[in-house]
C-alpha cells in the first residue's frame, strides 16, 4: 500500500512539474521539462519490461497517462520564434513541417489512449503497449529531433 502512494504521489508530481513547465514563458524550456518528464515515464515501463523493476499496473497506466498528457499539449510549445536557443534539438524539419510533427503527436496521443482504455494487468501486456508507444517515440524523434552528443 505504502509503495503505490509512494507511486500515486509521484505521478501527481510529474503532472505538476509538466503544469509547471507549460505555464513558462520559455517554450523551449517548456518543451524540454515535458520531454524529460515523457522519458522518465517511459524509463519507469521500460525498467520494468527488462526486468528492473517490478510490474506495477498502476505505475505503468500513470507513466501512460503523464505520456498521454505530454503528447495532447507538446505541439503548442513550438510556436514560430521557438526554433533556436537553450541547446535546443529540435529539427527545423518541425517548423518545416508542422502538419507532419502534429501527425506524430497525434499517434503518441491514440497509442497511449489505447493503453489507458485497456490498461495492462500483466507484464507480456504492458510490453505490448511499450512497443507500440515507443514506437510513435522513435517515429517522431527521427524525424524531428537532433541527436546531440
Amino acid at each position: 500500500m505504502i509503495r503505490k502512494v509512494t507511486v500515486a504521489a509521484g505521478a501527481l508530481m510529474l503532472v505538476a512539474g509538466i503544469a509547471a513547465a507549460s505555464a513558462s514563458d520559455d517554450p523551449i524550456a517548456s518543451r524540454q521539462a515535458m520531454m524529460k518528464n515523457t522519458g522518465a515515464s517511459i524509463g519507469a515501463i521500460v525498467k520494468m519490461a527488462k526486468g528492473e523493476a517490478e510490474f506495477d499496473a498502476l505505475a505503468a497506466s500513470l507513466a501512460i497517462r503523464a505520456m498521454n498528457n505530454s503528447a495532447i499539449g507538446i505541439v503548442h510549445l513550438f510556436p514560430t520564434g521557438s526554433e533556436t536557443g537553450m541547446d535546443t534539438e529540435a529539427a527545423p524539419k518541425i517548423w518545416e513541417d508542422m502538419a507532419g510533427f502534429v501527425e506524430k503527436a497525434k499517434a503518441m496521443e491514440e497509442a497511449t489512449a489505447k493503453a489507458i482504455a485497456a490498461p495492462a494487468a500483466s507484464l507480456d501486456e504492458l510490453k505490448a503497449q511499450l512497443g507500440e508507444i515507443g514506437g510513435t517515440c522513435k517515429g517522431c524523434h527521427e524525424t524531428y529531433r537532433i541527436k546531440k552528443s
